[in-house]
């Protein structure tokens, strides 16, 4: 071993060391601290309630909804892929592989526009 080893040997141990120290004493600190006051839970009034209750509804019908339009896309994306290979399979000349592969994917694009945006979680008041 070289003497330059040597040397990221112990500054490694130094290094290791002072960790051990650092985590000791931040274990030690929390300790010492007093746990926090919970915050306590306040009732919602009524129209809280029933306005919470609302915006979980729509945020379900809203993602049932997007997954019935994925599962349409799909099924539509399946259909599109299936003419593609029927059309490539038939094609005799490269403009008509092309002109299969554009249709494919102007289906695609159309079914991935169809599909709404991903709803957001309601927040509780």
């Amino acid at each position: 071993m070289g003497a330059g080893m040597k040397k990221v040997i112990k500054s490694g141990a130094v290094i290791t060391a002072a960790i051990a120290i650092s985590l000791a004493g931040t274990s030690v600190s929390f300790a010492a601290d007093a746990p926090a006051p919970v915050a306590k839970k306040v009732a919602f009034s009524p129209e809280q309630k029933a306005a919470f209750q609302a915006a979980k509804a729509q945020f379900k019908a809203t993602r049932d909804a997007r997954q019935a339009a994925i599962a349409t896309a799909k099924a539509s994306i399946a259909t599109a892929k299936s003419n593609f290979d029927a059309a490539k399979a038939a094609a005799t000349t490269k403009e008509a592989r092309q002109a299969a592969r554009a249709a494919l994917k102007a289906a695609v694009a159309a079914a991935k526009a169809s599909v709404p945006a991903k709803p957001t979680k309601p927040v509780r008041p």
